[in-house]
């Protein structure tokens, strides 16, 4: 019989440009530092099969009912492959988008609506969330900015901006809906602020879990 805590499932979430993806592997070091096994994966993605469908997901156009399907069917292979059996063995994992991107982008973004979204996420993870989430929020304008400035865009990147406004509505509805889980960072702060604030929250969680 397996003994072992339960780890703790971590998530970044926010629109194209917030910054999320600039504190992943920080957070995973930090963690590591306090003694935490960590997992580190992505949504798409975080399998060979999940990666594969990434690149259709990102590159390829498809029908919103495909692209919807798509993202759980990743999801699904993920949760199989990585995401639980990390978990059941006592690590942590710290993951780059989770389903609160679906209903941000397919439910908001695409306004496929919540419905079907949540019928999907009820079949593939019924008794799985992630236990925080953080947000990272910034006006519209910023993330342009940041995102021009960046790299060759994505198809979801390349999006109008109507299309970001819902998305990052819905986010927001969600951190309100959800706010034990969910914590709205301020992106626009500086990376140093935004890591202090992350870094007390980390010594929280592993005190809450016995580790410090």
């Amino acid at each position: 019989m397996n003994t072992q805590p339960r780890g703790l499932f971590l998530t970044l979430e926010g629109v194209d440009g917030a910054g999320k993806s600039t504190h992943v592997q920080w957070l995973v070091d930090q963690l590591t530092e306090r003694g935490v096994q960590v997992v580190c994966t992505r949504e798409p993605g975080g399998t060979e099969l999940g990666e594969k469908l990434r690149a259709l997901l990102l590159h390829q156009p498809m029908s919103l009912e495909c692209e919807t399907l798509l993202m759980f069917a990743a999801r699904a292979e993920h949760l199989e492959v990585v995401i639980e059996p990390a978990l059941r063995a006592g690590q942590w994992v710290v993951c780059d988008r989770f389903t609160d991107a679906t209903f941000a982008y397919q439910g908001g973004g695409r306004q496929l609506g919540v419905e079907r979204i949540a019928a999907l996420e009820h079949w593939v993870h019924p008794d799985l969330q992630p236990d925080c989430t953080w947000l990272f929020d910034v006006p519209l304008d910023i993330a342009r900015e940041r995102l021009d400035r960046t790299r060759e865009q994505d198809r979801f990147e390349q999006e109008a901006d109507a299309f970001f406004e819902r998305t990052r509505a819905v986010y927001l509805a969600r951190a309100q809906q959800h706010g034990a889980r969910i914590q709205r960072i301020d992106a626009t702060q500086t990376i140093e602020q935004i890591r202090q604030h992350l870094s007390r929250q980390l010594d929280q969680l592993v005190t809450i879990r016995g580790l410090g």
